[in-house]
Order: C-alpha cells, then sequence, then structure tokens
C-alpha cells in the first residue's frame, strides 16, 4: 500500500498519449507578454528595467515552447528573475503598482489574469515554481526501464529525491500563504484566480507533504528492518495529511466545470481512502499480536474495514482516472491511534535583493515621480 501510479488523459483531444501519474500536479500558470519597460522609464536605471523585461521574457518564450516541460531551465530562470523582481515590492521606489502583470492558465490557455501589484507577480512566480518542482518529483516517480529488461522500476534514490522535492514544493506553497498573500491589498485577493487562494495553497501544500510520507511508507515496505509500528504510524500521518488536504480543499470554492479541480479533490480522496486501508491494515497487524481475545477480534474488524475501504479507494481511483464524480462510504471503525505528524519543510525566504537596487549608484537621465506620472497623465488625455 505505497505509492500507487494512475493513468488518466490530460490536455487536448488530439493527443493519443494518456500521461502516467503518481504526484497530481492540480494546474500550471505561465507569465504572459507584458510591457515593464514603459511604467518604469526614468524610475529605474535603464539596465536594471531591461534586465528585469530580459528575464521574464525569456521565462515566456520558455514556458510557451515547451508546455513547462523545460523544468530545471524554469527553475533557474525564475530564480534569477525573483532575486531582481523583489526590488519591485519595496516601498522606497515607488513602482510597486505600476506595471500590469499578465498570467494565464498553461491548460487551457484562454483565462488570463491581468494585476497592476508586485506581490502578485512574486506570488505568481513562487506558485510556478512549486508546481514546476511538484512536476519533477512525478518524473522521478514514475517507472523507468533502465536495464531494457522491460521491467520498470523506481530507485530509492530516486524516491528519497522525490520526498526532498515535495518538502520543498510545500515549503514554496506555505511562503505564498504566510510571507506573500498578507501584502496583496483585500480588493486584489478577490481578483485572484482559484488555483491562488489560500485555502488551495495550503491544500496543495499539504497534499505534497501526504504524498512524501506516502513514499516514506513505501521505502519503509521495502526495508526489512522497519517494524510494524513504522509502517502503522506512516499510514496513519499519511492519513491525517491527506484528511486535511481535502477538508481544506473542500472550504474552498472551486470550479466545479474545471477539469483539473475536480481532478485534486477526487485525487486526495483517493490518497485519503488509500492511506486508510493501509492505517487499518498496519493497526491490525499489531493488535492480532496481542494475546487477549478482544485483540484478535479488533484485529478482524481492521481487516475487514481495510478491504473494505480498499474497495472504495479503486473506485475513487478509477473515478480520479475518469474525472467522474464518486461517492464516499462512511463506516464506524476502531479509532486509530493519534501520532504528531513529522515530516515538515524548511522554511523558505526570498533571495537576497540585487545589487543592482543600490540607489545609491544610480545614475538616471530621466525625471522625478511626480513629473513621470504628470507627463503619463498628459499622454492620457493626449490619447
Amino acid at each position: 500500500m505505497g505509492c500507487t501510479t494512475s493513468i488518466y488523459a490530460v490536455g487536448r483531444k488530439k493527443k493519443k498519449n494518456v500521461p502516467e501519474v503518481v504526484v497530481f500536479v492540480p494546474s500550471m500558470r505561465i507569465p504572459v507578454q507584458s510591457d515593464l519597460l514603459r511604467p518604469l522609464r526614468g524610475l529605474i536605471p535603464k539596465d536594471l528595467a531591461d534586465r528585469l523585461s530580459c528575464l521574464r521574457n525569456q521565462i515566456v518564450l520558455v514556458a510557451e515552447d515547451t508546455g513547462g516541460s523545460a523544468i530545471t531551465e524554469l527553475l533557474r530562470a525564475l530564480e534569477e528573475y525573483l532575486c531582481v523582481l523583489i526590488g519591485l515590492t519595496k516601498k522606497e521606489y515607488g513602482v510597486e503598482g505600476l506595471i500590469q502583470f499578465k498570467w494565464k492558465n498553461l491548460e487551457d490557455g484562454r483565462h488570463e489574469t491581468c494585476i497592476a501589484n508586485s506581490w502578485f507577480e512574486v506570488l505568481s512566480v513562487v506558485h510556478l515554481m512549486a508546481m514546476l518542482t511538484l512536476l519533477e518529483a512525478d518524473s522521478l516517480m514514475i517507472p523507468k526501464d533502465h536495464s531494457g529488461s522491460g521491467i520498470r522500476v523506481v530507485s530509492s534514490d530516486c524516491k528519497r529525491d522525490a520526498i526532498d522535492l515535495l518538502l520543498k514544493a510545500a515549503a514554496y506553497l506555505e511562503f505564498c500563504v504566510r510571507d506573500v498573500l498578507v501584502h496583496i491589498p483585500p480588493d486584489i485577493k478577490k481578483r485572484l484566480p482559484t488555483d491562488l487562494q489560500d485555502g488551495v495553497l495550503e491544500a496543495i501544500s499539504i497534499q505534497a507533504l501526504g504524498q512524501g510520507t506516502e513514499i516514506q511508507l513505501g521505502l519503509a515496505v521495502e526495508c526489512q528492518k522497519a517494524t510494524l509500528s513504522v509502517k502503522r504510524r506512516l499510514a496513519c500521518e499519511e492519513l491525517s495529511y491527506f484528511s486535511q488536504a481535502y477538508h481544506r480543499l473542500s472550504e474552498c470554492v472551486m470550479d466545479t466545470n474545471n477539469g483539473y479541480g475536480k481532478k485534486l479533490l477526487w485525487f486526495i480522496k483517493w490518497k485519503f481512502l488509500e492511506a486508510k486501508a493501509a492505517a487499518y491494515y498496519y493497526h491490525g497487524l499489531i493488535l492480532d499480536k496481542g494475546n487477549e481475545p478482544s485483540c484478535h477480534v479488533s484485529a478482524v474488524c481492521c481487516f475487514l474495514a481495510a478491504e473494505e475501504i480498499l474497495s472504495e479507494c479503486k473506485k475513487a481511483c478509477l473515478s480520479f482516472c475518469l474525472a467522474t464524480p464518486v461517492t464516499r462510504a462512511l463506516q464506524a471503525l476502531p479509532d486509530l491511534p493519534d501520532f504528531q505528524l513529522s515530516l515538515r519543510p524548511d522554511d523558505y525566504q526570498l533571495p537576497e535583493i540585487d545589487p543592482a537596487w543600490d540607489s545609491e549608484k544610480w545614475e538616471i537621465q530621466g525625471q522625478p515621480l511626480k513629473e513621470h506620472l504628470k507627463d503619463s497623465e498628459d499622454e492620457i488625455e493626449t490619447e
């Protein structure tokens, strides 16, 4: 009852390939061409404005051309862009709300979001970094035939690397909720797409931790030295993570017509049921080692519960694959032990601000901010 692989169809109907998914990436938003140079003219050094524009345009080009598959290249470009971008959020420069930043959903490409707020751009960049990191973890967990024997496997090293990536993705998303959304005014928050709502960000962060624990359980199952208590604890922790993620996501306003929104709900429900079945299975094995007759009775109840939940789990998995609703079966079962959750990501922090933002070294041949704004108003009236 470790990691399972699902197969589902995504993208355009013309595509014949059906990708395998282990770590589900709910959606990906990419930047759209935006004019950075004109709003910043005369306010910051031209070479700094050019650098900002060039870095963003590079991300736009790579994301559009590869559909987000160039993970390493995109992550490197996003991290470099972020170092320069955070300068736009500093109030002392007076440029926080001058640029209209445009982003779109990669899956449909129709719903474009345009918001003039530098913290929105930071939020979108870190969110994309999280989605790419989840995508990288997924690629590591897809079984591969390295030997040419026809047998596909996932190495233990790949599983451990995937856990690290899932923790990193969770840290990115926690940072978005804790340190970025607080800087965005309420009127702008209302305009944010569903993917960037705090509840959705929290749910996906918890999902990443749940999948990290799922992989740990898979490693424990493969390890002969791992005790039943360790396996039960990991299964119970995984259950707790997916339970939290499901309830957090259920509280959000989700677009029921959005295929990826529904898939995310069914994915988390499937993983919740899978973890629950595993938890009762290992709990039953431990109870069965007891000497009292009541221990054996409780163990049998656990095994029956695990078998029944596993049946529901298979239905949920199929529903996730087909993106159709599934009914949830609730039953009165023996209480599981309550463990303190052990998997936590390290806090993510923004990189150091680029040295180019040191205004003492600036040589700007332009206008003061008041004259710049006045000229902009004159241009609008002339138009």
